[in-house]
């Protein structure tokens, strides 16, 4: 990315855009290509969704096209869950060395652009883009789309709560759902970013889109993209 690219009053991210995994870390994946395929191995069309609303906003996107099996960049550091079940067995200094050359990189950029956005305009809505299966453990998701976010920040919620009932008379046959399937208070970057940048000017949300929805080239129907730029909130629109 650019320099010029930075110090925008939008932030959007894809840590899951890919199941891509080095040639030098192949070997630890032979007998685990189903998992690579499946949403364990990453959150399919996140990186087209992400880049496309990037794009018709004007904001900075960073994305990965990184399996998150390796290393996922949608954790902390310290998070013991930032390794997967594949990678958790390997030495220390390998652990280590896989958040060196991948997981730092990215929260740094990320890091990077949040920083000028905020000292640029003062506020920065980060939002993070993510997908999520239909049915986990037999369970069956019923959101369409869905926004995360930290309930305890006043802002956040008030921005979540205008922009889901925005979302909601937008698409009337759709469920719209907050901090469902997953909590916005999980460990994630947003949660992280939220301690690190001064909570009156950094707002971080993510976007759960149901991947039932995935067309066959891979990508999100245009109804998707559509409905969050109309109805994103006054002051985050170009």
């Amino acid at each position: 990315m650019s320099d010029e690219r930075f110090g925008g009053f939008l932030l959007i991210t894809a840590e899951h855009g890919g199941n891509e995994v080095p040639p030098e870390h192949k070997h630890l994946f032979e007998s685990h290509e189903e998992a690579l395929r499946s949403h364990r191995g990453w959150d399919p069309g996140t990186r087209i969704l992400a880049e496309s609303l990037a794009a018709r906003l004007g904001a900075p996107t960073i994305t990965s096209t990184l399996t998150r099996l390796l290393v996922d960049l949608n954790r902390s550091a310290h998070n013991p869950r930032v390794f997967s079940e594949i990678t958790r067995p390997l030495s220390r200094r390998e652990r280590v060395s896989l958040l060196e050359r991948y997981h730092r990189p990215h929260w740094d950029l990320a890091r990077e652009a949040v920083t000028a956005g905020l000292a640029r305009h003062g506020t920065l809505l980060h939002l993070g883009i993510h997908s999520f299966t239909p049915s986990l453990d037999g369970v069956v998701r019923k959101p369409d789309l869905a926004l995360l976010y930290d309930p305890s920040s006043p802002e956040e919620r008030a921005l979540a709560t205008r922009w889901a009932e925005a979302l909601a008379a937008e698409l009337p046959d759709r469920v719209v759902r907050r901090n469902n399937p997953y909590l916005g208070s999980n460990d994630g970057m947003t949660t992280a970013f939220r301690r690190s940048f001064p909570r009156a000017g950094y707002l971080g949300l993510e976007v759960e889109v149901n991947q039932k929805h995935i067309k066959r080239d891979g990508s999100f129907p245009a109804w998707v993209a559509d409905a969050l730029l109309s109805t994103l909130p006054e002051g985050f629109r170009p």
